[in-house]
């Protein structure tokens, strides 16, 4: 069962970055605004039905856009989470309560917020006294 998982999100993740390719092309958003316009524009003049079909077709891209950028942001927050916390591991002198910070609830965030803007205060004050004398 786990080897059909990882099969699928694999499959998915390749799908997804094809498709990411895809809906992010300057000429498929040029295709896909002619074909809104020409969905808009034969509902004045054409059959019900191929006003239909064509709003049943704009649906549903516009339903699986949604997973394949959730997919691909998730992916893009990852990489990033992971990069952040590398080089926060690396700095000698940074503080290793904000690793995987995103794992944290939402008051938790919220403190660290708080302990931050303070911390960031007093460095501020500090450098206006050095600066002072």
């Amino acid at each position: 069962m786990i080897k059909i998982y990882s099969h699928l999100e694999s499959v998915f993740e390749k799908l997804t970055s094809v498709a990411t390719s895809i809906l992010g092309n300057s000429i498929t958003f040029i295709i896909a605004l002619a074909l809104v316009l020409f969905w808009w524009a034969n509902s004045f003049f054409a059959t019900r039905d191929l006003h239909q079909i064509i709003g049943d077709i704009i649906f549903g891209t516009t339903f699986l856009s949604l997973f394949i950028i959730q997919k691909s942001f998730n992916k893009f927050s990852a990489s990033l989470h992971l990069k952040i916390n590398e080089l926060v591991s690396s700095h000698d002198t940074a503080s290793n309560t904000v690793l995987n910070v995103e794992a944290k609830t939402e008051r938790e965030i919220t403190e660290l917020s708080k302990e931050y803007s303070e911390l960031a205060e007093k460095i501020s004050d500090l450098n206006d006294e050095i600066e002072a004398k």
